[in-house]
């Protein structure tokens, strides 16, 4: 009988299943946000959640049961650091899965599977980036058209003559070579 055995295999043994969710897990807090499929992103959801809810506590022992869980220790510095009080007071759900479509190799369900707030973030810091860059064009287009119009003025009317001047010139050089 198979009472209680609930869980994704993922069609691999369980040192194979345990190292790959341990791996998306790493992937998603560094990252935030992770493209896979959907029968992982469904698998690797409740240790994600439990890794956060670890981070929560932010004791000595929670650190080192997430040291033990996640490969890289700076992901275990951005979990205890930024991701542990984002979530201070959510009572779980702190992931969200987004359902792509099908994969064209192989026809896989693919999803995205973020922490919520991440785009949220990640807008915030495009759009200031985009307002600062506006401002920056603005501010040296504002110094340019203070300083440009005395020079313009006499740069626009040497052009003007020089132009009179030229077509004189090149109608006369025509007028010579359909002469030949």
């Amino acid at each position: 009988m198979r009472h209680r055995k609930g869980g994704f295999k993922l069609q691999r043994n369980p040192s194979a299943r345990r190292a790959l969710l341990r791996g998306l897990t790493t992937s998603l807090i560094l990252h935030e946000r992770i493209e896979t499929t959907v029968t992982k992103a469904k698998a690797v959801r409740p240790k994600v959640e439990q890794v956060i809810t670890l981070a929560k506590r932010d004791t000595l022992h929670a650190r080192r049961q997430a040291a033990a869980y996640l490969f890289e220790p700076k992901a275990v510095k951005k979990l205890f650091d930024t991701i542990g009080p984002r979530f201070a007071d959510r009572q779980g759900g702190y992931t969200r899965i987004m359902r792509l479509g099908t994969r064209s190799g192989d026809g896989a369900e693919t999803a995205i599977l973020e922490l919520l707030g991440a785009q949220l973030e990640k807008k915030a810091e495009t759009k200031r980036q985009r307002r600062e860059s506006r401002m920056n064009r603005e501010s040296e287009a504002a110094d340019e058209t203070t300083v440009e119009p005395v020079e313009t003025a006499e740069a626009a009317v040497e052009p003007v003559e020089a132009a009179e001047a030229e077509p004189d010139a090149r109608a006369s050089d025509s007028e010579d070579k359909s002469r030949d």
